[in-house]
């Protein structure tokens, strides 16, 4: 059993910023690629930011220079710090991991979601 647990979401101001926290336990050998998407109201979910499990990261083009993915391998956690929110960024944050586990092989998993509202 492996489970994401994702936090740090909340209501923010135009311009401010906030930093989501997404961590797996449970039956993990090694996690591999890790990555946050978004989904607002309406539209399809999104890739916002992701990070490989060579470090390397990519980001869409609508928040690079603002957000920041990183994780912690020995924690298996990532993080993406999020400055100078719009409000065109609310929308439900999911974590995504793709993890080896113990007795399922290879597989996908996605967190519970974290709201973030960018609202004066």
């Amino acid at each position: 059993q492996v489970q994401l647990v994702e936090s740090g979401g909340g209501l923010v101001q135009p311009g401010g910023s906030l930093r989501l926290s997404c961590a797996a336990s449970g039956s993990i050998f090694t996690v591999y690629a890790m990555a946050w998407y978004r989904q607002a109201p309406g539209k399809q979910r999104e890739l916002v930011a992701q990070s490989t499990s060579g470090d390397r990261t990519n980001y869409a083009d609508s928040v690079k220079g603002r957000f920041t993915i990183s994780r912690d391998n020995g924690k298996n956690t990532v993080y993406l710090q999020m400055n100078s929110l719009r409000p065109e960024d609310t929308a439900l944050y999911y974590c995504y991991a793709d993890i080896a586990t113990v007795g399922l092989g290879l597989r996908d998993f996605w967190g519970q979601g974290t709201q973030v509202t960018v609202s004066s």
